[in-house]
């Protein structure tokens, strides 16, 4: 493992970051780093602030953590400096490393592979509003994403706004519904039973207040790929004994993690205490979103990382 000492170039840039921290009075810097650096200097750099460390390379975070610093290990898919800078936001609040309406400073390459080059002051209440698409299409799942949004749109409505003023949790299957059907059983009697297909997709407006007025029921949504609500208030049997999940979580969550192992469905749990919604795939958490005052505003984004 060669460490990559810290050029004049790059100890003026994080020099030039930390001051930026302490202006804006920053919860942390996060570094993405492409190369194991001199930890040890970056962390006596940005000494009045914390220090996270993200990379895909599993040498680097361990690196990072001999240091002393936090670390956040991305995923190896190819993906834009963009995503990756939002992936380690996500697992850093996650982790509880970062509180959600922080601001942080962030450093990272930009055009230069070889070499840390950019630095930027990111707001994470605006940050975490602006979901991209891959965020879901990274997903490996047989769910449409236009239905994985749709679902994922009212989760995260029901977290923000609660009903009638009172905080609201549930929980969406999406995805395997046979299978999903076939490992619940009916907590109380189906209001959506006995209408018709149309008259129960998810892209109607009518059937989305309906939902947010029967998520205070006990009990699971189930829905199709293709976006009808299959069932109401269903209760999950699936077993989550071989799945570990991070401390607090309560039954709901567990619920999630386990149906979605069990069926390998995709399931959206909106917490009641906190509004957070929390997507399950195969047993884990693969996509967390707080409570924001706005809405949730999808887009697609060009900028790819440097080319090797």
């Amino acid at each position: 493992m060669v460490r990559s000492d810290l050029t004049p170039q790059l100890s003026a840039l994080l020099a030039g970051a930390s001051k930026l921290a302490d202006s804006i009075e920053a919860a942390a810097v996060l570094v993405l780093a492409e190369h194991v650096y001199d930890f040890r200097a970056i962390r006596a750099t940005f000494e009045k602030r914390p220090v996270i460390i993200a990379s895909n390379k599993q040498e680097i975070v361990e690196a990072a953590k001999k240091e002393g610093l936090s670390e956040v290990l991305l995923s190896h898919e190819p993906q834009t400096r963009q995503i990756q800078v939002s992936q380690a936001l996500l697992e850093a609040i996650a982790d509880d490393l970062l509180p959600t309406g922080a601001k942080v400073v962030a450093v990272y390459t930009s055009f230069d592979k070889d070499a840390l080059d950019t630095v930027s002051i990111i707001s994470l209440t605006e940050r975490l509003a602006r979901l991209t698409r891959r965020d879901l299409q990274r997903l490996e799942t047989s769910v449409p994403l236009d239905t994985l949004r749709r679902v994922v749109d009212l989760a995260v409505e029901i977290g923000r706004e609660g009903r009638e003023g009172h905080a609201v949790g549930t929980l969406f299957v999406v995805g395997q519904h046979r299978k999903v059907l076939e490992m619940s059983h009916e907590g109380v009697h189906d209001p959506f039973r006995g209408y018709s297909a149309k008259e129960r997709m998810i892209h109607n407006p009518r059937v989305r207040e309906s939902i947010k007025e029967l998520a205070q029921i006990d009990g699971a949504f189930v829905i199709s790929s293709d976006g009808q609500v299959v069932s109401a208030g269903r209760i999950l049997d699936a077993n989550a004994e071989s799945i570990t999940l991070s401390k607090g979580l309560g039954a709901r969550h567990w619920a999630a993690a386990g149906i979605s192992k069990a069926a390998r469905a995709i399931a959206i749990a909106v917490s009641e205490s906190t509004g957070t919604v929390r997507i399950f795939q195969d047993g884990v958490v693969v996509l967390r979103i707080e409570p924001l005052d706005q809405a949730m505003k999808w887009h697609e984004v060009a900028t790819e990382p440097p080319l090797d």
